[in-house]
């Protein structure tokens, strides 16, 4: 395989000049362009598979191969519209959707000679005219989802994993750089799994081959109810991919310009980078075609530039040149969209986003969904009655947790398989994946085995230094190529800190490291400076509730935008039985250490006692012990 061509300095700044200058146009529909050309069999074929023992009639991508002329004509006809941006004809060009046909083999060369076919066409229109024009590398979705069970009867199964999918788009998205690609579009994306997948793939590979080239990511919101067809609604996909750091965000495809602008307009208000809408031309037809014309289509899209939504424009199923010709002509009188500075928080998602604003003091992260914590729990995973397993976790969130910790760490389980047996289970549950998770292990492969099942963006619970700073950043640095925030453990070499100068001299040393090092976003940060049991009757442990305190108070003032969290319910193990007296003093110990900062805390959402409701001689008992007063 040829290396890729590193893109030049000027490409990338010409783009980004472009960019800034004015609303980009991207190109039209290949289909729709395809299917005027009326092949048959034969046409698909070619000489070359003349023999294919598979019918070929379908597969776009081919043409490629057998009809490169009129792909590179097609890509031609939109850029002379007025589109800067065509997108190879390689929707279906991973191993994965080629398979339909027997094709995997051909994979490289179809992605190879879409991207080289692109760029011919893109240089025969600047000759005409001394533009500059782009080709990206268009990443289709598969046909196959990684957070969805395609057996209705086992809600379970899944058709793919993260793992294939990402080996698949890695390797369609190197082909397409060897062929010359200005840039990666990963698009009409129905399962946000996939394109962390896709996501995942495209950074390992800029790692490996030294260059960076811009990433466009688009979504498709399936139907009128306003989510992904793994029911995400745009917010909450945003928040999943937002660690990509893409060149735009953006929705193509399922939905007309009418039906897709309050979305648009969402996006608009959430990212902090480039905007990108194409949608189709209008909803489908009783006979599956689309009927608005270049004017209708252009005077909706015209609006969305007139508002200041969108920064990349373009048409998707049943859009043509001239659909392109009129929506570039109606947005070059319009400014390119602004791009926001956006506050930095923790911003999570399940299949709703959550953000960590400051009318939300506290976050309740459910900890009945932990082996570890949870004799009930474990009982039920280990006799392996997943039903009940996920009715805990509907308890925990209809009783106020709005993030979930899952936890598998038993010694007579097969941890890995646990975690991704419940994980998968619970994603078909809406009322439950609504929230974010927390992946929860001592074990980094039982931490990497739940990252690649969930969609949203999650927490990771937790990576500390105790194996030393290597293994910290590399971990961290995985954390971060699967989109999670993470839990840092107050734990280094020489053990757990449990004094405040120890809380706060290792939070300290692995935010440097985690900001400055890996380029972690410290809005993504959330410290544990642990939390011991106090009142065991040994002196030393008197002073962990105020040492505990006392440290996030530090941090909080110290550590710009990190967050503290902790596992509240270790403070009260010395009572474990009594379980008035533990809840008075869970609340107590929340009183004072979200008032010095705590913002996030591992809890039983069903049983937090207000601490003004606690009975006044137990809660100044409780404020004794936690304050180490008397």
């Amino acid at each position: 395989m040829a290396n890729a061509p590193t893109l030049p300095a000027d490409t990338l700044e010409a783009l980004h000049q472009a960019a800034r200058a004015r609303i980009l146009v991207l190109d039209g529909a290949m289909g729709t362009m395809i299917q005027q050309l009326k092949l048959d069999e034969a046409g698909y074929r070619g000489e070359r598979f003349r023999a294919w023992n598979r019918d070929l009639k379908g597969n776009n991508d081919l043409l490629n191969l057998t009809a490169p002329d009129a792909v590179r004509d097609i890509h031609l006809a939109y850029f002379l519209a007025g589109a800067d941006i065509v997108e190879t004809n390689t929707f279906s060009g991973t191993t994965i959707a080629m398979a339909d046909y027997g094709m995997e083999s051909l994979v490289h060369e179809i992605n190879f000679e879409g991207a080289r076919l692109a760029k011919e066409a893109a240089r025969l229109a600047e000759q005409k005219d001394g533009r500059r024009r782009f080709v990206a590398g268009a990443i289709g979705p598969t046909n196959r989802t990684a957070s969805i069970s395609p057996d209705v009867n086992d809600p379970g199964f899944r058709a793919t994993s993260f793992d294939e999918l990402a080996t698949a788009y890695g390797e369609q998205a190197a082909s397409l750089l060897d062929g010359g690609a200005d840039l990666l579009l990963i698009e009409t994306i129905f399962d946000t799994l996939n394109a962390k997948a896709a996501v995942f793939a495209i950074e390992r590979l800029f790692q490996e081959r030294g260059i960076r080239v811009p990433v466009m990511i688009s979504g498709t919101i399936t139907d009128l109810s306003g989510r992904t067809l793994s029911g995400q609604t745009p917010a909450a996909f945003w928040n999943s991919l937002r660690h990509a750091q893409p060149f735009s965000i953006g929705l193509n495809c399922a939905l007309g310009a009418k039906e897709m602008r309050a979305h648009i307009d969402e996006l608009s208000r959430l990212a902090d980078t480039l905007v990108c809408a194409y949608p189709n031309a209008g909803l489908p037809n009783e006979f599956g075609l689309y009927d608005e014309s270049p004017a209708a289509m252009a005077k909706l899209v015209g609006e969305f530039a007139a508002s200041g939504l969108v920064n990349i424009v373009g048409g998707c199923c049943g859009t043509t040149p001239d659909h392109i010709r009129a929506i570039a002509e109606a947005v070059a009188p319009h400014a390119p969209r602004v791009v926001p500075d956006i506050e930095p928080m923790l911003r999570l998602s399940g299949l709703e986003p959550f953000e960590l604003t400051p009318i939300i003091p506290f976050v309740n992260v459910g900890e009945r969904t932990n082996v570890t914590g949870s004799a009930r729990f474990r009982k039920l995973i280990t006799n392996g009655d997943y039903t009940a397993a996920l009715a805990v976790a509907r308890d925990q969130v209809e009783n106020g947790a709005q993030v979930i910790d899952i936890n598998m760490d038993e010694g007579l389980l097969d941890s890995e398989k646990a975690m991704v047996t419940f994980l998968n289970l619970l994603a078909a549950e809406p009322d439950i994946a609504r929230v974010p998770v927390m992946v929860d292990s001592s074990k980094w492969s039982v931490i990497e085995a739940g990252l690649k099942c969930i969609q949203g963006k999650g927490i990771v619970n937790s990576i500390s230094m105790k194996e030393g700073e290597e293994a910290f950043r590399h971990h961290a640095r995985l954390v971060r190529a699967y989109g999670a925030a993470v839990v840092v453990m107050a734990f280094d070499e020489q053990g757990q800190a449990d004094t405040y100068e120890r809380k706060v001299e290792i939070c300290s040393r692995a935010y440097r490291i985690l900001v400055d090092e890996v380029g972690f976003p410290p809005e993504d940060i959330i410290f544990d400076p642990n939390i011991f049991a106090v009142a065991t009757g040994i002196e030393e442990h008197a002073g962990y509730g105020v040492a505990f305190i006392e440290a996030v108070r530090a941090i909080r003032q110290q550590l710009p935008h990190a967050h503290i969290s902790g596992g509240v319910s270790n403070l009260s193990f010395s009572f474990r039985g009594n379980e008035q007296v533990r809840e008075a003093m869970h609340a107590v110990f929340l009183y004072h250490a979200i008032s010095a900062g705590m913002d996030m805390g591992i809890v039983n959402a069903g049983q937090l006692a207000p601490y003004s409701e606690i009975e006044p001689e137990l809660r100044d008992a409780c404020e004794d012990v936690v304050l180490n007063r008397r």
